[in-house]
């Protein structure tokens, strides 16, 4: 009886784990050399703002002799760093409030319902996501002074809200059509109606995907400079932080504080820092949940 002899391994198949490894490996350092790229200058400021203006000029990249917390209270009190902080506050509050409100009603219609137009409204808003802030200045810079709204918080809310809407549909119309339908249809024939049915039971369901959103927007909102530049340049005391940092580096420049410079920055880092890492777990679910559903 003729014996059969065992296939021998191909050399694709045998040079598939070392192909696998090399990847990884260029993966791998890809990724620690991206990080390192981040963390070394957030580690050099931070260091930095707890040196004196001597000791940054002197040893730039040296440790502090002493760790010289008067930074952070000339940049607070001096530096005005608490009032950007409050008028930042102030118009994020109902920016990311409308922001999210006015997105995920808009979302929940088009991933939810069919009508006529439906795609053209979402493409739209995906087009929206590719048009340049700057081209929009100047149009945006006449029609708030054209209505009353130029150098207020309420014409800079709009602004922000409009925005952010673009990219917020986009994303939670697509979170939106991965929740069950199942659910939705439960909550119709027991009574629900449209109002019901989106805040009392498609809104819990979208919990994840809000959250990320939220964070993204609270990052993108916050980190803007161009818009409240122009749109809120009168007034210097009614600037937010990104102006008001602008406006200690200009001040910081001439009286030669520098560290009070950087401790500003880090002031100014710390809310986003924070809200990352509290909600870094319900970001990673809304970021994946559509990709596993």
């Amino acid at each position: 009886m003729a014996t059969e002899t065992p296939a021998k391994p191909t050399t694709r198949a045998s040079g598939a784990p070392r192909e696998g490894v090399v990847l990884n490996f260029f993966s791998q350092g890809f990724l620690w050399l991206w990080s390192l790229m981040i963390i070394i200058p957030v580690a050099w400021i931070v260091l930095s703002s707890f040196k004196t203006s001597r000791e940054i000029a002197s040893v730039p990249l040296g440790l502090p002799e002493s760790l010289h917390w008067q930074n952070y209270a000339n940049a607070w009190t001096n530096g005005h760093i608490g009032s950007f902080f409050l008028n930042t506050l102030q118009v994020m509050v109902f920016s990311v409030s409308g922001t999210m409100l006015l997105g995920a009603m808009a979302a929940y219609v088009l991933a939810r319902y069919q009508f006529w137009g439906n795609r053209i409204i979402y493409f739209g808003f995906a087009a929206g996501m590719m048009f340049p802030v700057f081209l929009a200045l100047f149009p945006l810079f006449k029609t708030l002074g054209n209505v009353g709204l130029l150098n207020t918080y309420t014409g800079l809310v709009i602004v922000y809200i409009a925005y952010s809407l673009p990219f917020t549909v986009f994303f939670l119309t697509a979170f939106f059509r991965t929740l069950p339908t199942g659910v939705a249809e439960a909550a119709v024939v027991d009574g629900a109606g449209h109002y019901r049915l989106f805040f009392q039971v498609m809104l819990p369901m979208a919990k994840p995907g809000l959250v990320a959103i939220t964070i993204f927007n609270i990052i993108g909102q916050w980190n803007q400079f161009l818009l409240p530049l122009v749109l809120m340049g009168r007034n210097p005391d009614d600037a937010v932080i990104s102006q008001g940092l602008a406006n200690l580096a200009m001040r910081q420049g001439y009286e030669g504080d520098s560290g009070a410079l950087f401790a500003g920055t880090v002031l100014a880092m710390i809310p986003i820092f924070v809200a990352y890492v509290l909600f870094q777990r319900q970001i990673q679910e809304g970021l994946t949940a559509g990709a596993i559903k």
